[in-house]
């Protein structure tokens, strides 16, 4: 029977699957090592990897020299852990708020919190407003196509230079751009390989600070990790790619 099949299991059991190894709290913008798939806090993994090139959890090397192009966001695992733990992503979008109202900053879109639709829904329901089901479906329907056509304009924005350090490359004519933080390093490679006509963006490496990017790093983990202290624009340089020994 269905009943038969059931089975509980208490949250505790899988703490050790869910919880970063450095910090042993609930994984927080859920960070892989590509080695060895273990996984960590964003913020603690590049915090060990400063002073450090191994696994916090098997001690296999990462890499000799650049460690932090070889780890990258974990969207499945976060997801999982959200669901999981009640309470922990309303719980992290409000300390990110905080955060922001704390340095007078405005927040980005994407943690604000409810959206605007979600506000008149509600709205809707205190004042006694109903709707029908084709009516609401069709609203939803032209609220998504909305959100779809923002292209991420609501999120929160950054400023970037694109320099070229190689003659072997020319630079752009347009080198100043703005775009949405949760952009990667692999969206700018795919671009400024559009714009020089290059066959491959693979044929390119990004730098900040002369350190090479990892294409999986978004643009909002460049600035916290390497521009934190920094005015804007973010300075980034690109280059044709050299194999790493």
């Amino acid at each position: 029977t269905p009943k038969m099949l059931t089975r509980k299991i208490k949250l505790w059991d899988i703490n050790a699957h869910i919880t970063c190894r450095l910090c042993n709290g609930y994984l927080i913008d859920a960070t892989t090592v590509t080695e060895c798939l273990h996984t960590f806090c964003r913020s603690c993994l590049v915090k060990y990897l400063e002073e450090n090139n191994t696994c916090p959890t098997c001690r296999i090397v990462i890499h000799q020299s650049h460690p932090l192009q070889y780890i990258g966001h974990d969207r499945t695992m976060q997801d999982i852990v959200y669901k999981l733990v009640p309470g922990l992503q309303e719980a992290e979008m409000k300390k990110q708020r905080e955060f922001y109202h704390k340095l007078g900053m405005e927040v980005p879109g994407d943690i604000k919190g409810e959206t605007c639709s979600t506000k008149q829904h509600l709205d809707s329901h205190r004042n006694g407003e109903t709707k029908t089901d084709e009516n609401s479906n069709k609203e939803t329907s032209e609220e998504k196509q909305e959100e779809d056509n923002d292209y991420h304009r609501s999120d929160e924005q950054v400023s970037i230079c694109l320099e070229c350090n190689s003659s072997k490359l020319r630079g752009l004519k347009r080198k100043w751009i703005r775009c949405s933080a949760q952009a990667t390093v692999l969206h700018l490679k795919k671009f400024i390989a559009k714009k020089l006509n290059l066959s491959s963006f693979n044929e390119l490496d990004i730098l900040c600070n002369e350190e090479i990017l990892g294409k999986d790093h978004t643009l909002k983990f460049v600035v916290v990790t390497r521009w934190r202290f920094k005015k804007a624009p973010l300075l980034l340089h690109y280059r044709p790619k050299m194999d790493l020994l």
